[in-house]
């Protein structure tokens, strides 16, 4: 049977206190949605509805995709009102209904779910809870046959004792939505037209319901405030950390590791407290990351250490390096494999060729640098002259003595030495010492400045 996936994000999230749309605030570095979609994608549905309004415009420029139907509804008038909004372009057999503010159930969950459904059954996503405070009730009759589902403002005392909540996600045939939403009624505490009422109506067909209960009580946790949110972030981050760590990855603190993207880690990889890994990240066997640092969109080989308070974006790191600590990798660096970047020294639009070094308080851009090079301490790339950039590129066995500036372009050839303290703005030959700088001169006699006071 074909699938529809229907998400209601149209809330304007108030008690957020912001101006961002509710389902746009991150937890572990994504929109809240983008987590709901991808659970979405993974059920490979033959369409996904977005119903939004509050802020549509932010929602659809941050997370457009040519998999999505955008649908609007103007006025909030309840959760059945959002889903008639979307039924005219659904044409498929079974809808699944999900919610953009609920950003952590699992596909394999939600696969398992709607595969309860078939035209004379639907399913119910419940829970049973200790203080189902909030939430609707779910009604059996004598049987245990789920009758209906009714909201907390209008329950009786009775229902108010029931412990089975249901959590809103729901699957169902497209057939009943087609009869059930004309016939919805906003008559109830709320004025609303509750989805949930579809529930009442199957049961008076005859229809199956069935339900369903997550492995882990915070799939299906709901985000209407940050306090929710900053929960739901921690929850999520050490549910990361525990499946690493049975993958064979050392954890020094598991409390104290973020991952805010997508993370492939073999194993035998050690990470120290406070690492915090942002976007696309791939970690080989053997790594070592030392403490206090930043991944963002980075690849490093196996058996490379990263030492403390080091920052790496968008870079390619071999294998068998050393980083930092202290060391900043930007945008377009790439370390061949034993390459050393060490304490205080930045890179951008750099290649650092096998076996090369660049050990302390050294600036590299838009350089090319060969094989076996040494980079003293002190020595920075003039690349960039006000107006545009320009390339330095040292070949392989190129001796860079300390605190000197090479102001670009200019091409060190193989083997050459640059002398210490050298404004180097011409290229040297291969085998050359390159030296430039004012000739010395000590002064006898001299006397330093005295207080006249």
């Amino acid at each position: 049977m074909s699938l529809a996936v229907v998400i209601l994000a149209a809330g304007k999230g108030t008690r957020m206190r912001s101006s961002l749309p509710k389902v746009l605030h991150p937890l572990a570095g994504r929109p809240m949605l983008e987590h709901v979609l991808d659970a979405a994608r993974a059920l490979s549905p033959q369409r996904i509805c977005v119903v939004h309004g509050h802020g549509g415009e932010q929602v659809r420029e941050r997370l457009d995709g040519n998999d999505i139907h955008w649908v609007e509804q103007a006025e909030q008038l309840g959760t059945g009102h959002a889903v008639g909004q979307a039924l005219p372009v659904i044409e498929e057999s079974r809808v699944l209904v999900l919610y953009g503010d609920v950003p952590l159930t699992r596909p394999e969950t939600l696969k398992a779910f709607v595969e309860l459904v078939d035209e004379n059954r639907i399913a119910l996503m419940t829970l049973e809870m200790d203080d189902p405070s909030g939430y609707g009730r779910i009604v059996r009759d004598a049987d245990g046959k789920v009758q209906r589902n009714v909201e907390q403002k209008d329950a009786t005392a009775e229902e108010l004792a029931i412990r089975e909540i249901n959590t809103g996600i729901l699957a169902l045939p497209r057939s009943l939505l087609a009869e059930a939403l004309p016939r919805l009624s906003s008559a109830n505490a709320q004025g609303e037209y509750y989805l949930t009422d579809v529930i009442a109506m199957a049961a008076e067909a005859g229809m199956t319901i069935e339900t369903a209960r997550p492995d882990h009580e915070w799939e299906v946790d709901g985000i209407n405030d940050r306090v929710q949110l900053a929960r739901l972030e921690r929850i999520w981050q050490r549910h990361q950390a525990e499946t690493l760590m049975r993958q064979g990855v050392t954890l020094l603190d598991p409390a104290r590791v973020d991952i805010r993207g997508t993370l492939e880690c073999a194993s035998d990889v050690t990470l120290d407290v406070n690492v915090i890994l942002e976007g696309q990240v791939r970690i080989d066997s053997g790594v070592r990351i030392g403490p206090n640092t930043l991944l963002r969109n980075v690849r490093i080989g196996a058996n490379t250490r990263v030492e403390a308070n080091s920052v790496l974006e968008d870079a390619v790191v071999g294998e068998d390096c050393v980083v930092g600590p202290f060391a900043r990798l930007r945008p377009g660096t790439e370390l061949a494999e034993s390459a050393r970047v060490g304490n205080f020294v930045e890179t951008k639009n750099t290649y650092v060729g096998p076996g090369s070094k660049l050990n302390h308080l050294t600036y590299a851009g838009d350089t090319r640098i060969g094989r076996d090079v040494n980079v003293g301490a002190g020595t920075i790339t003039c690349n960039y002259d006000g107006v545009n950039k320009s390339a330095t590129e040292l070949e392989d066995g190129v001796f860079i003595g300390s605190n000197s500036s090479l102001v670009a372009p200019v091409h060190v050839g193989k083997g050459a030495t640059v002398g210490a303290g050298s404004v180097i703005t011409r290229d040297v030959a291969a085998g050359e010492l390159g030296v430039a700088r004012g000739r010395q001169r000590n002064i006898s006699g001299w006397k330093r400045p005295e207080n006249k006071d």
